[in-house]
């Protein structure tokens, strides 16, 4: 039975359903103001494996994914560079969605994007001000922090020791420093739409809430994402979520590892910043989506030619054990295998399950599968 683990409750437990049940699934998708990068494709790798896992172990899975195409970051790069933030927005979702079918990776049931979502932003958003859980300032609507009892039960923050410990400047606007923007008064320039509180545009974590419950409920059961969305994105999502519905808003939260490049963080001061475009360049899509699978997801890994070029000859060496096995097949598709060559085979197959069901760890699951190819083509040899 697959258990997988909560960062809500620090404890691996199961999905709470049977198979033939649906099993909903948001993952937080890209800001579309820059081409798709190896994080990114860490994140999605993963959350491909989970979708398909969860179908082959007998459930329904209605997956839904977004896109952040309304952000302060691609309303900044769209000014910098002179673009349309719709322009900017469209060439990055198609280099995303070109470079996740390379990935082989199964489309999620949707990709909303925020700018769809405006009408019922508004709604939620208006929703939190009449349960005083919001509140209008000079033209912004902030969610009131202290209003919901259970902020920091996510990250394991204290709310005290964050109120002590912020570093950013404090508006003026704000009751608390740790409220955050549910909508922003609109500014000369950038993107706005009508709203009882005057015209604006949508805060990030309040663009999230409202796509994922609209169309998959108020309680999901799975919330993915980066470590790096725990906070503040997704400790947020809880307290709007919450306070606006007074349910859980989801069973399960999953977050992935970081990715750093020869022990260090990705990143472009460092000059170490990889996109997929770069990485495809010099590696078969197939290498990359099987190195992002060696080590267990929330595993941090790291990225060196020295590490791609091994699991290139890894999955070199496996293509042609494969194709061989066909090959052999082929030939003599009926050969039987002996009775303790089918049990070894069995008990592959079931540590593979065994490894994807404690909690997916793809790292040892692969180590079964090798084993199995490797076995199964010794087998196909002497029966031949």
């Amino acid at each position: 039975m697959l258990k997988i683990y909560n960062t809500l409750t620090r404890k691996k437990q199961t999905l709470g359903k049977k198979p033939g049940q649906t099993i909903t699934l948001y993952v937080c998708g890209i800001t579309p103001y820059d081409k798709v990068h190896l994080g990114h494709a860490r994140c999605y790798v993963f959350f491909d494996v989970l979708n398909r896992y969860l179908r082959y172990s007998g459930y329904t899975v209605k997956y839904i994914q977004n896109y952040t195409d309304i952000d302060d970051k691609i309303i900044e790069r769209a000014r910098s560079s002179g673009r349309s933030i719709g322009e900017l927005a469209d060439e990055n979702i198609g280099d995303y969605e070109s470079k996740i079918k390379r990935l082989n990776i199964i489309p999620a049931d949707a990709y909303p994007r925020a700018t769809s979502e405006i009408s019922n932003i508004i709604q939620l958003v208006q929703k939190l001000i009449d349960a005083k859980h919001a509140y209008i300032s000079q033209g912004d609507v902030y969610f009131d922090v202290q209003s919901f009892t259970g902020y920091g039960k996510l990250s394991r923050r204290d709310v005290d020791q964050l109120k002590q410990g912020a570093r950013v400047e404090v508006s003026a606007a704000k009751k608390n420093p740790l409220d955050f923007a549910l909508w922003k008064k609109a500014k000369e320039g950038e993107p706005s739409w009508e709203s009882p509180w005057g015209t604006g545009r949508p805060g990030w974590h309040i663009e999230c809430s409202s796509m994922s419950m609209s169309r998959l409920g108020e309680t999901i059961d799975i919330h993915g994402g980066g470590q790096d969305l725990i906070f503040p994105h997704h400790e947020n999502e809880i307290a709007q979520s919450e306070a606006a519905t007074g349910k859980p808003f989801v069973r399960i939260w999953m977050h992935n590892g970081f990715v750093t490049v020869n022990q260090e963080k990705m990143s472009k001061s460092l000059g170490n910043f990889f996109t997929l475009e770069d990485i495809f360049k010099k590696y078969d899509p197939m290498v990359v989506r099987l190195f992002l699978v060696s080590q267990h997801y929330r595993s941090p890994i790291d990225f060196s030619d020295t590490k791609l070029d091994e699991i290139r000859r890894t999955y070199e060496n496996l293509s042609q054990r494969i194709k061989r096995m066909y090959q052999v097949l082929q030939l003599k598709p009926s050969a039987p295998l002996s009775g303790s060559d089918q049990k070894k085979i069995t008990h592959l197959q079931r540590m593979v399950v065994k490894s994807f069901d404690d909690d997916l760890n793809t790292g040892k699951a692969l180590g079964h599968i090798f084993t199995m190819i490797h076995e199964a083509g010794q087998m196909l040899d002497t029966n031949k």
